[in-house]
């Protein structure tokens, strides 16, 4: 079946994300999403399972969301964040503010989780610079970890993962280790710090799970020791909450369940509920004294040109809105015990070596995925939108989906893993 037109016009001028497009599939022209569906040019509907790249968070084309866009674009789509402000921006910042944890209290807005980390970096090493210390100006991050696609931010995603290793000779250096799961792992980490710790600015990590490095699972006792060593060696500590933030793990977001503040947290993805790009960075008062001088470079020279743009800081607010009013965590929680439930059945298919969850998120790890295409065209036969990479099929669905709508989806990749799809 042909295509529509502008996708036979457009394709040969596009360029698509992780994607050989030398040996490229055809993708599928999306023109339609409601609730967790989302609607294909030839008129099949496909149920999304990952809520387009975790951020759909209350399900497509939410009325109290696209009400308030509309508002917004009648009154002011977007004005420069230099020199002026408006009203969504300093909300969003005042209700950020209200529900992070301790006194994470100052937001930079960006465009996106990429950026965001940047600006974390940026901020972590120029605290250190305004201070008057210099040298600090490494990070610690994670195997498994990622981080983003940007220069900086590949330097502290796990080099051998393989997304960024082309670059490996021209990226910025910093210690990439084994989280602190186990007393050996703990030491290491302390004998690095005790040693290097006049050179690191900050220890950088994804709070509970580590998202596209491959859905890695740890405990909040994880959190509570780097929060506790980098009080010791006195670094900072960043979280980037991009995926797991707004509900995702369970909690509204990861760090509360092991108690702990971080310095520095960077957001995105649901921040919008999926809506608008946006993201931002928020610094405890600390941090943001450290930047407060009457030396013009002491400030944070950085200002992306839709910082803050309205249109998003509007989504944001009703997004916000609709965790204040509607179950989301209660829906998580739901979600977390169906998933439990119904992927149990994958355990005892050939080559699934774990099936693991954790809040709104579901992962069945398999040996190997041989056929990656093949895999993923077999699951849009069976009506899904399910994107697996790496060797893990996973699901981070919107919290408003149905019941019947997430059974749809666990049994399609239990289906795909019986018949063999994936080998």
């Amino acid at each position: 079946m042909r295509g529509p037109q502008w996708l036979d016009d457009g394709m040969p001028h596009i360029w698509l994300p992780y994607t050989q497009m030398q040996t490229v599939l055809p993708p599928l022209p999306a023109v339609r999403t409601s609730g967790c569906d989302i609607h294909l040019a030839d008129g099949r509907v496909l149920t999304d399972g990952i809520a387009s790249w975790w951020t759909a968070c209350h399900g497509y084309n939410h009325p109290h969301i696209r009400e308030a866009v509309s508002a917004q674009l009648a009154r002011m789509p977007h004005v420069m964040f230099g020199g002026l402000v408006h009203e969504p921006a300093l909300t969003l910042a005042t209700r950020l503010a209200a529900i992070l944890p301790g006194d994470l209290e100052r937001v930079f807005f960006t465009d996106s989780g990429s950026v965001a980390v940047e600006v974390a970096i940026k901020i972590a090493i120029q605290y250190w610079i305004n201070r008057g210390v210099s040298g600090r100006n490494r990070l610690v991050a994670f195997r498994g970890g990622y981080h983003g696609d940007t220069l900086a931010t590949m330097a502290v995603c796990d080099p051998e993962e393989g997304m960024h290793a082309l670059f490996s000779g021209v990226l910025p250096q910093h210690y990439i280790v084994d989280l602190p799961r186990d007393e050996a792992s703990l030491a290491a980490l302390e004998t690095l710090l005790s040693e290097s710790g006049d050179e690191i600015a900050a220890i950088l990590v994804e709070p509970l799970i580590q998202g596209a490095g491959g859905m890695l699972f740890h405990g909040p006792d994880v959190l509570q020791r780097l929060r506790t060593l980098a009080d010791r060696y006195g670094v900072l500590l960043i979280l980037d909450e991009i995926f797991t933030g707004f509900g995702r793990t369970g909690t509204m977001f990861a760090c509360e369940q092991a108690g702990i503040v971080p310095d520095i947290m960077t957001l995105s993805k649901a921040l919008t509920a999926g809506t608008m790009p946006l993201a931002a960075t928020v610094t405890r008062s600390h941090v943001f004294a450290a930047f407060l001088s009457d030396n013009p470079l002491h400030a944070l020279m950085h200002g992306p040109t839709f910082m803050a743009n309205p249109l998003a800081c509007a989504c944001a607010n009703a997004s916000l809105d609709l965790f204040a009013a509607e179950p989301r965590l209660q829906q998580v929680a739901q979600i977390s015990a169906q998933m439990t439930d119904e992927l149990a059945a994958c355990r005892n298919l050939p080559h699934v070596r774990d099936v693991r969850v954790m809040g709104a998120v579901g992962v069945v790890e398999l040996d190997a995925i041989a056929d990656m295409n093949r895999l993923k065209a077999a699951l849009v036969a069976l009506g899904v939108w399910v994107r697996p990479f790496r060797t893990i099929i996973y699901l981070t669905p919107a919290f408003t989906i149905h019941p019947d709508e997430l059974s749809r989806l666990t049994s399609a990749i239990t289906q795909v893993i019986r018949d063999g799809a994936a080998g």
